[in-house]
Protein backbone atom coordinates (compact mmCIF):
# COMPACT_ATOMS: atom_id res chain seq x y z
CA UNK A 1 0.00 0.00 0.00
CA UNK A 2 1.86 2.82 -0.71
CA UNK A 3 2.07 6.00 1.86
CA UNK A 4 2.22 3.16 4.44
CA UNK A 5 4.65 3.60 7.02
CA UNK A 6 6.35 0.50 8.07
CA UNK A 7 8.33 0.08 11.82
CA UNK A 8 11.68 -0.16 12.01
CA UNK A 9 13.92 -0.06 15.28
CA UNK A 10 16.22 1.45 16.73
CA UNK A 11 19.06 -0.52 15.19
CA UNK A 12 19.15 -1.33 11.62
CA UNK A 13 20.88 -3.48 8.63
CA UNK A 14 21.05 -1.24 5.68
CA UNK A 15 22.46 -1.60 1.21
CA UNK A 16 24.22 1.65 0.58
CA UNK A 17 24.45 0.01 -3.35
CA UNK A 18 26.28 2.89 -5.45
CA UNK A 19 29.18 3.02 -2.67
CA UNK A 20 29.57 -0.50 -1.73
CA UNK A 21 28.22 -1.05 1.31
CA UNK A 22 26.04 -4.02 2.33
CA UNK A 23 24.23 -5.09 5.34
CA UNK A 24 26.02 -2.56 7.33
CA UNK A 25 24.64 -1.19 10.50
CA UNK A 26 22.92 2.19 11.11
CA UNK A 27 21.52 3.66 13.79
CA UNK A 28 18.31 5.56 13.91
CA UNK A 29 18.02 9.32 15.62
CA UNK A 30 15.37 10.95 15.52
CA UNK A 31 16.77 13.95 17.18
CA UNK A 32 18.65 14.67 14.21
CA UNK A 33 17.65 16.02 11.45
CA UNK A 34 19.56 14.69 8.44
CA UNK A 35 21.53 11.49 8.27
CA UNK A 36 25.59 10.79 8.40
CA UNK A 37 27.89 9.06 7.36
CA UNK A 38 31.13 8.10 8.70
CA UNK A 39 34.32 8.63 6.66
CA UNK A 40 38.26 8.31 6.85
CA UNK A 41 38.83 11.23 4.08
CA UNK A 42 36.99 13.60 3.05
CA UNK A 43 38.72 15.95 0.67
CA UNK A 44 38.07 18.21 -2.96
CA UNK A 45 40.74 17.34 -5.28
CA UNK A 46 41.37 18.04 -9.07
CA UNK A 47 40.94 14.70 -11.01
CA UNK A 48 40.23 14.46 -14.70
CA UNK A 49 39.99 18.49 -15.38
CA UNK A 50 37.20 18.49 -12.40
CA UNK A 51 36.83 19.48 -8.72
CA UNK A 52 35.31 16.39 -7.16
CA UNK A 53 34.76 15.32 -3.65
CA UNK A 54 36.66 11.85 -3.05
CA UNK A 55 35.42 10.36 -0.61
CA UNK A 56 37.01 7.32 1.57
CA UNK A 57 34.51 5.42 3.72
CA UNK A 58 33.96 3.66 7.17
CA UNK A 59 37.63 2.79 8.54
CA UNK A 60 40.24 -0.12 8.59
CA UNK A 61 38.11 -1.69 12.28
CA UNK A 62 34.88 -1.69 10.35
CA UNK A 63 33.74 -5.00 8.49
CA UNK A 64 32.59 -3.45 5.25
CA UNK A 65 35.69 -1.18 4.99
CA UNK A 66 37.11 -1.02 1.00
CA UNK A 67 39.64 1.46 1.74
CA UNK A 68 38.49 2.35 -1.82
CA UNK A 69 37.64 6.24 -2.90
CA UNK A 70 34.40 6.91 -4.08
CA UNK A 71 34.07 10.33 -5.89
CA UNK A 72 31.86 12.78 -6.00
CA UNK A 73 30.87 15.53 -8.51
CA UNK A 74 27.75 16.67 -6.86
CA UNK A 75 28.05 17.74 -2.97
CA UNK A 76 27.74 20.63 -1.08
CA UNK A 77 28.72 22.12 2.07
CA UNK A 78 26.19 23.23 5.26
CA UNK A 79 26.56 23.96 8.37
CA UNK A 80 25.72 21.87 10.91
CA UNK A 81 24.62 22.55 14.35
CA UNK A 82 25.37 19.66 17.27
CA UNK A 83 22.67 19.02 20.28
CA UNK A 84 25.47 20.75 22.24
CA UNK A 85 25.37 23.61 19.82
CA UNK A 86 28.64 23.10 18.55
CA UNK A 87 28.68 24.20 14.94
CA UNK A 88 30.83 22.45 12.08
CA UNK A 89 30.61 22.32 8.20
CA UNK A 90 30.43 19.57 6.56
CA UNK A 91 30.29 18.06 2.97
CA UNK A 92 26.57 16.06 2.12
CA UNK A 93 26.02 13.97 -0.61
CA UNK A 94 23.24 12.10 -2.10
CA UNK A 95 23.70 8.81 -1.40
CA UNK A 96 20.91 5.65 -2.10
CA UNK A 97 19.71 3.91 0.98
CA UNK A 98 18.03 0.29 0.91
CA UNK A 99 16.27 -0.23 3.79
CA UNK A 100 13.51 -2.77 4.86
CA UNK A 101 12.73 -3.23 0.53
CA UNK A 102 12.60 0.58 0.11
CA UNK A 103 15.25 2.29 -2.08
CA UNK A 104 15.81 6.30 -0.81
CA UNK A 105 17.72 8.67 -2.36
CA UNK A 106 18.89 11.22 0.38
CA UNK A 107 21.14 13.58 1.68
CA UNK A 108 24.09 11.99 3.83
CA UNK A 109 26.58 14.30 6.02
CA UNK A 110 29.88 13.20 5.96
CA UNK A 111 32.14 13.11 9.33
CA UNK A 112 34.83 11.77 11.66
CA UNK A 113 32.49 9.31 13.64
CA UNK A 114 35.75 7.96 15.21
CA UNK A 115 35.44 5.45 18.19
CA UNK A 116 31.48 5.53 17.55
CA UNK A 117 29.51 2.15 17.46
CA UNK A 118 27.49 3.21 14.64
CA UNK A 119 29.58 4.75 11.70
CA UNK A 120 25.70 5.84 10.07
CA UNK A 121 22.80 7.47 11.37
CA UNK A 122 19.26 7.63 9.69
CA UNK A 123 18.05 11.50 10.75
CA UNK A 124 14.13 12.38 10.46
CA UNK A 125 14.52 13.96 6.79
CA UNK A 126 15.13 9.91 5.98
CA UNK A 127 12.57 8.39 8.33
CA UNK A 128 9.91 11.30 7.87
CA UNK A 129 6.23 9.55 6.28
CA UNK A 130 8.51 6.57 5.40
CA UNK A 131 8.95 4.45 8.50
CA UNK A 132 7.70 4.56 12.72
CA UNK A 133 10.66 3.90 14.93
CA UNK A 134 10.01 1.76 17.60
CA UNK A 135 12.93 2.09 20.18
CA UNK A 136 12.14 -1.44 21.36
CA UNK A 137 12.69 -3.58 17.98
CA UNK A 138 16.04 -4.14 16.73
CA UNK A 139 16.98 -5.46 13.30
CA UNK A 140 13.79 -5.34 12.13
CA UNK A 141 14.86 -5.10 8.42
CA UNK A 142 16.93 -8.44 9.00
CA UNK A 143 14.71 -10.39 10.78
CA UNK A 144 12.01 -9.27 7.51
CA UNK A 145 15.15 -10.66 5.25
CA UNK A 146 15.50 -14.37 7.17
CA UNK A 147 11.81 -15.15 6.91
Amino acid sequence: MKGEKLVIGRRERADFPEIGLLNVDVKTDTGAYTSSIHVTKCEVIEWNGKEVLEVIFLDKDHPSYTGSPVYFEDYRLKKVKSSTGHEQIRFFVKLKIRLMEKNIRTDFSLTQRNGMKYPILLGRKLLNRRFIVDPSLVNVSLKKINK
